[in-house]
């Protein structure tokens, strides 16, 4: 600690210069921070996908309609315990920005698959006798305003009613919630009764969009689903059955490979500092050539004055770093909540991403602090001082 403040000197010696690429340094790992917490929001699900669920879908898209009949016929393949099924409704509440997940479901068996839906016992006998009764997540209701015995008006986007309305009213009659936050994240939806829906909606009566099954074994999820593809293999609707953990990360493929993209960006963020900072060191050494040379005249060793230089490196990449890291983990709760989707309430900075931050910029110091810490290791005094 003794030569903190020499190093401390040296790296505000020009100050302007020292804001501007620490400024630099910041915006780029505030970036990896959010593409970090982008990341996590899309990815979320797949970690809490319970894995003794199957989900059944069309075997060429997940909007391929399947017969709601095949939930019988489901129900019988060996292995299987319960079977329920949902589909997407695509609506919005009074305005495009108000967007959020809705299905329509087989309440009662669904609510059986997914224990971590923590209902009230009273409200959970009132949705399921009330036959236009909806359940919502406590964040969305506190969102929104909601309680108990409000009517929700929502737009559908896809499902107009037989009598040309596009808008379908809801009595809230539950408010639930989850045990923690990533399978709170994944549960933002609006639930209500498929036989509403069946009943009301202008088209597609006797289809569903997919299956959700449990499994007794999951050591035989495989199997299982193999037998229930089988089933309708050579049916008009051929079916493609996965873990719950498989069907997540297909959904989340559907908008390319995430990590591959962010990979991209931040390789191409991280390069150009590399180049910006690395530029601003060298300069910053050359400047101080006389300095380096005074220091090692008085005594200070080669190896003192490379560990100097180098300090100086890490002590602006890392302060940085961690600070432009620290804004993304505040920032990113926030446009989460903001953002018009599905889980996205998820972004955050969890400690491995925070971890990786950190070695990310103790690499990009060395490598911009070694090149100029190594020249002025093997300065030579008399040439240093009189400018050669």
């Amino acid at each position: 600690m003794k030569y903190f403040p020499l190093v401390w000197a040296a790296l505000w010696r020009r100050k302007p210069r020292t804001i501007l690429t620490m400024l630099s340094i910041v915006v780029a790992f505030l970036l990896y921070g959010l593409l970090q917490g982008v990341l996590a929001a899309f990815t979320s699900g797949v970690d809490i996908a319970g894995a003794d669920r199957l989900i059944t879908t069309g075997k060429y898209s997940l909007t391929q309609m399947q017969p709601v009949g095949f939930a019988t016929q489901i129900a019988a393949v060996p292995g299987v315990q319960k079977v329920a099924y949902q589909s997407w409704f695509g609506g919005i509440y009074q305005e495009e920005k108000n967007f959020f997940a809705q299905f329509p479901s087989d309440v009662e068996p669904y609510l059986e698959l997914y224990p971590e839906v923590m209902l009230p016992p009273d409200q959970k006998a009132a949705f399921l006798k009330t036959r236009t009764g909806a359940i919502v997540l406590k964040k969305l209701a506190d969102k929104y305003g909601w309680k108990i015995g409000d009517k929700i008006p929502i737009i559908s986007t896809i499902w107009p009613q037989k009598n040309g309305s596009n808008v379908w009213e809801f009595d809230l009659v539950g408010i639930f919630d989850c045990k923690d936050g990533p399978t709170r994240s994944q549960h933002e939806y609006l639930l209500f009764h498929h036989e509403y829906f069946e009943e009301a909606r202008a088209f597609g009566q006797g289809t569903v969009g997919w299956f959700v099954e449990r499994v007794a074994d999951p050591s035989k999820n495989a199997e299982v689903a193999r037998a229930i593809d089988g089933l309708f293999a050579n049916s008009p609707n051929p079916t493609k059955t996965d873990s719950e953990k498989a069907f997540n990360q297909g959904f989340v493929k559907q908008f390319g490979n995430l990590k591959l993209i962010l990979g991209g960006i931040m390789s191409a963020v991280i390069f150009t500092l590399l180049m910006l900072t690395g530029n601003t060191m060298m300069q910053s050494v050359r400047e101080r050539i006389p300095e380096l040379a005074v220091l090692k005249t008085l005594g200070y060793r080669d190896h003192t004055v490379l560990v100097l230089v180098l300090a100086e490196a890490l002590l602006l990449c890392c302060f940085a770093a961690l600070l432009g890291m620290g804004l993304a983990a505040w920032l990113g709760p926030i446009i989460g909540t903001n953002v018009p989707m599905p889980g996205f309430a998820g972004m955050k900075v969890d400690a491995g991403a925070a971890l990786l931050g950190v070695a990310i910029a103790f690499g990009l110091a060395m490598a911009i602090g070694l090149p100029p810490a190594l020249r002025a290791m093997r300065l030579d005094i008399v040439n240093a001082l009189t400018g050669h």
